[in-house]
């Protein structure tokens, strides 16, 4: 019988999908070229431009691979494929999956397989409706935070000039607006707290006492460690070096390298250690 999460009509569905968007993306790029050259731009700027932005997606691709074999265990290929092929990343689209699991009483996360195919539909409208949300809110929200992100940016380099060239006046109190705030707090503010949920998982995460890998324990520490040991090292060795081209790669790198240590892990230490687990 065929898992319903890996049956022929998910896998032509989800073929169908993506040859839309490959068609989609291949038609603005033809449409590019040809606005390029009737901008006159010289066609080695044309290629370079297009052989840069390919590059640039090499590390969104290994996001995307990280997130879908993190996912497969619980939902199968398909869905994970599909969602971040279109529009996803690894925070929305764990945390979705996970709370749409919780929600209907999925023990274990997406360390469990998911055996009810009204569970897994339920998953699949989760992510995907609340994906969408950014659609309807972006065609409205974008163009005036955007002129508030450039404002706050003008403004920034503004200041710094005026503080090297010691310009600026010393009574002068730097006025906070909504684009100053998103900039340096509510964005990092946002992402850290995303990591936070990440990482109590891994230190404190319950999970069904009778099923190995869905809570916190020796491996999820390991993993851990070596996610966090290895990106703070390739932040400093890019940085170091001026190797500019290799800070968007950290994230992917790090998340590969720490699925393979826990692995390795797994099979080189005794069996009453790597299986140990605590419950939050």
């Amino acid at each position: 019988m065929v898992d319903f999460k890996e049956s022929p009509a998910l896998y032509l569905i989800a073929g169908a999908v993506i040859l839309f968007v490959l068609a989609q993306s291949l038609f603005f790029l033809v449409k590019a070229w040809q606005h390029g050259k009737e901008l006159g731009i010289d066609k080695k700027k044309l290629k370079n431009a297009v052989t840069s932005s390919a590059l640039f997606t090499v590390p969104s691709a290994l996001s995307v691979l990280a997130t879908v074999i993190a996912l497969a265990p619980a939902l199968g290929l398909v869905i994970p494929w599909v969602r971040l092929s279109v529009i996803g990343n690894l925070m929305y689209e764990t945390t979705a999956a996970e709370a749409a699991m919780e929600a209907f009483g999925h023990q274990g996360g997406i360390a469990v397989p998911v055996t009810d195919p009204e569970v897994y539909a339920g998953v699949a409208w989760v992510m995907t409706l609340g994906i969408c949300f950014s659609l309807v809110v972006l065609p409205f929200l974008a163009k005036p935070l955007n002129k508030k992100f450039l404002s706050a940016g003008k403004k920034e380099a503004e200041e710094a000039k005026a503080d090297a060239e010691n310009t600026a006046p010393a009574d002068t109190k730097k006025k906070r607006n909504l684009g100053d705030f998103i900039n340096k707090f509510a964005t990092p503010a946002i992402f850290i707290g995303l990591i936070g949920a990440f990482i109590a998982r891994a230190i404190i995460g319950a999970g069904k006492p009778e099923t190995f890998g869905d809570g916190a324990g020796v491996l999820s520490i390991i993993t851990l460690v070596v996610a966090v040991a290895v990106s703070i090292l390739l932040e400093i060795f890019a940085k170091k070096l001026k190797l500019t081209w290799l800070e968007p790669f950290v994230m992917p790198i790090g998340m590969i390298i720490a699925m393979i240590a826990a692995i390795i892990f797994f099979n080189i230490l005794p069996e009453d250690i790597a299986m140990l687990e605590w419950r939050g």
